[in-house]
This record gives C-alpha cells, structure tokens and sequence, in this order.
C-alpha cells in the first residue's frame, strides 16, 4: 500500500562510511532526513553471544493501522524466537527494532518519519534487513536512500504495481528506485495487477454491471484503483464515472448524492482505511445505495477490523474486499502451525498481514543463515537468490523483480460485524 510523496521533502546528501567485519560492503553516504524526527523504536532482545545483526521494520504503528501491524510485528518477532534470536549456529545474534514511521498527528505514515527511519537504518552499521513498509507511497521514498546502502528490503505488504514492474507504474519505475543499478527491493505479497484484475472480475461475478470507482488519491488506493478500472472495461463492466476523495473530509454526502444518481450496482473504492473509508461508506448508505441495492468493495486496504470499527457492524455489513494469499485452511502445515502458534502465543487470531510479517522475517533468517557474514550486498543477493522457498505461504520464489511467484487472491464479506472468507481466486478465476 502507499501514498505519494510530500513536495516539501528534499533530501541532502550526508557522509558516512560503515564499518563492519568479515568482509563487510560499505554503506553508501544516506540521504538526510526531514526535520521531522523518526518514532523511538521497540525493541526484542539479540540472544547471548556472538556478533549484533539487526533487522528493522518500519510501519506505521498509531492510527487505523495499528492492528495490521500489531500482527506483523508480533509475527516478525516470533519468528526470530523460534530460532532463539541466532544465525549461523550463534556466530550472529540477532537484534529486531520495531521503527514506527507514523505520526499522532497524521494518524498514519508520514514522509518524513519514513524517510528519516531508512536514514537511521543506513547509518547502523550492525542492520542487514528492512522490513517494510506497509505502505507503497513510504516505500518509494526509502527505497532508493536503502538501495545507495545494498540494504535489502523485504516488503510484507506493498502491493503498488510500479514499485517492480516496467511499464505498469509511472514513468521510470521502477528504475528510479534503484540508483545503485542493483535491486535491492522485494515483496512477499501479491502486487496489485493481480488484485485489481481479481477485484473487477468478482464484481462481474456478482453480478454488477454498471460500477462507479473511487480512489483516495495515494499511490496504493489509486494504483489498484487504476487496474480495476482497466480490467472492468475489458470485461464488460460499464464504468459510470470515477473522482479521488480527499481522505480528510468530514463527510462525502454530497459526492455520494451525484454517484446515486448514476444507479450504480456496485462501488469500488481503491484506498486504506486511515483515509476515512469508515465515513465513506456510511454517506454511501446515507444516500440510499444500501447493500440490497448496491454493492461496496474494496482492496486489501480495508480489509481490516478497524473499517468495520469506524464504519459501524451494521453500516459495514455486506462490504466486500480483497487481499492477496490463501484462505489458513488451505495452507501447508507452516501455514497452519503459524496461525495455530500465533493465536496460541498472543490470545487472538493473527490479522491478514500477520502471516507476510512472518514470512518477511523468514527470508531474512534464510538470506543470514546463506550468507554467514555482516555484508549487505551479500544478504541482498541471497534473498534475491530465493527459489522454491517453503514457507508458511507455501512453496513460491522471487523473480528477476523482487516479486513473488504466489497470485492467489481471497475474497472477504462482512457479516455479522466479522470479516469473512468468501470467495477464492486462483489460476487466474474466482472459484464462485
């Protein structure tokens, strides 16, 4: 997920050289951070001996959020548990600081905090791995300030198409993001080009023909938002019309008496829930356009307990989404095993990006535990080097992109005041 890029940032270039050992890479000097200084960090404790490698997430950790990341961290650190917080047989031990790149003010991601995070990441010497960010609009600002380091990122939930793919962001993506001429960036997600196909193609399947889509103008809501609108055109949906809301309104009355009147059965909205998705959908059935009559969807971005907090249990009830990955009950017995020791360890089920947290922090140890050595570049190449890996996902590989092979898409329903499980798409098709 993301968001664009403040005008007011401007980056100035600082000195910096790394020292590490056993044939360590040199850092590239990072960019300065804004002014806006980065959120004291939490953090898990390495184990007892051997040398400090530190891996670092950086997500937003106050606002609509917070329990998506809640369970990526809690998942993250349980995985580096499980192996006792060492690598290579206790040569290394391993040091987990959870950064926070949001702000109380702006109740999600902030810019500068984003930025001066990838800043502080850089200037530690002892850290080999990002993991992040949540969302795509703070990825396109750390990426490039990491990648000058050879630091590996490894996403547990962007899914903004050009952050990866020539040709299907905007101009220059996603070469921008790597000056280095190295790609030091991956995902363990599903990008949007397939969760904004799978969203349109569900709602031909629910029988809509006639849909109106709204974005909230960030890199995320608007990139999927785009795919979706795409796909509807060459399926056969007519696309009635289209705005960007402004997700600091007080209300959407007025937008959702014009889109009424238009008669749409279904729409969609490409956002997250921090950009008012709540209200959005109670003035859409303040005017009328209840579930019976039309229907609401939306993408992973508010597929979350806090939409349906915000919105209400019975305001939200009958809203659809999407969200990349398989359904617990069919996952392999990693799957299975980190939803039944997540729910075990910390008394409640694990949120839909728990399992990436996981997943994220899984590559990371495997890159470690390959390379056996402080060295960026080294770390790097061994998560790119990733093939047939088998994790709790399943059985998926990066390609030449820092993509994952996995294209599986769940579809979710809110009924009684609860997400879920609906529909699954695989293979390219919705099972219903």
């Amino acid at each position: 997920m993301k968001q664009r890029l403040s005008a007011f940032l401007t980056f100035v270039v600082v000195s910096l050289v790394l020292a590490a050992c056993g044939g360590a890479t040199p850092a590239a000097a990072p960019t300065a951070a804004p002014a806006a200084p980065a959120a004291a960090p939490t953090t898990a404790p390495a184990a007892a001996g051997g040398e400090i490698l530190r891996i670092v997430s950086s997500l937003p950790r106050q606002g609509a959020s917070k329990g998506q990341t809640d369970a990526v961290v809690n998942a993250i650190k349980m995985r580096l548990e499980e192996d006792n917080f060492q690598a290579c047989g206790g040569k290394f031990k391993i040091d987990y600081q959870d950064l926070d790149d949001s702000t109380a003010a702006a109740g999600k991601w902030d810019a500068a905090t984003e930025t001066a995070n990838a800043n502080k990441a850089v200037g530690d010497p002892d850290v080999i791995a990002y993991l992040g960010t949540f969302n795509s609009g703070a990825a396109k600002l750390s990426m490039p300030i990491l990648n000058t380091a050879n630091l590996v990122m490894i996403s547990p939930a962007n899914t903004y198409t050009g952050l990866t793919k020539p040709g299907k962001g905007e101009a220059g993506e996603p070469d921008k993001y790597s000056p280095s001429g190295k790609k030091n960036y991956t995902r363990v997600v599903t990008a949007d080009d397939v969760q904004g196909d799978a969203a349109a193609k569900w709602a031909l399947a629910l029988g809509a023909k006639n849909v109106y889509i709204l974005d909230d103008q960030e890199v995320y809501g608007k990139g999927v938002a785009d795919v979706f609108e795409a796909s509807a055109k060459t399926i056969g949906l007519n696309v009635l019309g289209r705005d960007g809301i402004d997700g600091k309104a007080q209300n959407y009355s007025s937008l959702m008496i014009k889109i009424a009147s238009q008669n749409p059965d279904l729409v969609f909205f490409g956002g997250i829930v921090d950009n008012n998705a709540g209200q959005l959908i109670k003035d859409l059935r303040a005017a009328g356009m209840t579930p019976d009559k039309v229907k609401f969807m939306g993408p992973d971005g508010i597929q979350t307990d806090s939409f349906i907090t915000a919105a209400g249990a019975d305001v939200s009830e009958g809203v659809y989404a999407t969200i990349a990955g398989l359904p617990s009950e069919k996952l392999g017995d990693k799957g299975k095993n980190f939803y039944a020791n997540y729910e075990k360890k910390f008394g409640l089920k694990a949120e839909s990006y728990g399992i990436y947290g996981y997943e994220a922090a899984n590559v990371a140890l495997a890159a470690i535990n390959k390379a056996c050595a402080k060295d960026r570049a080294a770390i790097r190449d061994a998560v790119f080097a990733v093939k047939d890996f088998d994790g709790a996902l399943g059985k998926w590989s990066f390609d030449a992109n820092g993509d994952t092979t996995l294209a599986d898409i769940q579809g979710f329903v809110v009924k009684g005041g609860k997400w879920e499980a609906a529909n699954l798409f695989t293979s390219g098709k919705w099972e219903k």
